[in-house]
């Protein structure tokens, strides 16, 4: 954690976009928000989707302006971690669980079919809520990334990196369902 003599520079250093800084930043409060999402959320994936949220978030809001003051760096990033666990709560109470979905049965229904339609519940219910979510809304849903960007609060620059983890989880998942 940087020096309190430090402060000022530090905050002037983020608030540069200094990788450096941002990289003391992450050093000095990662583990801290990471445990305190774990602590909440019960679940090492959704506390590290919050580490990493809170994180960008904080650097995000220290180069805009956002802090008042050097010293309140550690009251802001409290405050941001509380924040982004609060809006991961109502998200997740917000989705509608793919588990109970039925996926569509093509005209011809053979045992491969039904095999693969049961593959794929399954898969989908071991990714992670964002992932699901996402995935639930482009493409079975066919709704837009706008659409999507609004309903998951998520900025959305942010969906192609989403749309790219979650695919890649998808994939792995079900190779390992496959290949069992």
């Amino acid at each position: 954690m940087p020096r309190p003599s430090d402060d000022d520079r530090f905050a002037e250093r983020l608030s540069a976009g200094d990788p450096q800084a941002v990289e003391e930043l992450h050093h000095a409060f990662s583990r801290r928000i990471y445990l305190i999402a774990l602590r909440e959320m019960r679940s090492p994936a959704d506390a590290e989707d919050v580490r990493n949220e809170t994180l960008m978030r904080v650097a995000e809001g220290v180069k805009a302006g956002r802090l008042t003051t050097p010293a309140a760096l550690p009251g802001f990033v409290s405050g941001t971690t509380r924040n982004v666990i609060r809006e991961f709560r109502r998200r997740q109470s917000r989705a509608t669980s793919i588990e109970g979905m039925e996926f569509a049965a093509p005209a011809t229904t053979s045992l491969v079919d039904h095999t693969v339609r049961r593959v794929m519940q399954e898969v989908f219910r071991r990714l992670r809520p964002r992932e699901r979510d996402f995935l639930r809304m482009y493409y079975y849903d066919e709704m837009s990334k706008e659409e999507i960007s609004r309903k998951l609060d998520i900025h959305e620059d942010r969906l192609r990196l989403i749309k790219s983890r979650a695919l890649k989880s998808f994939r792995e998942l079900y190779v390992q369902f496959t290949t069992k």
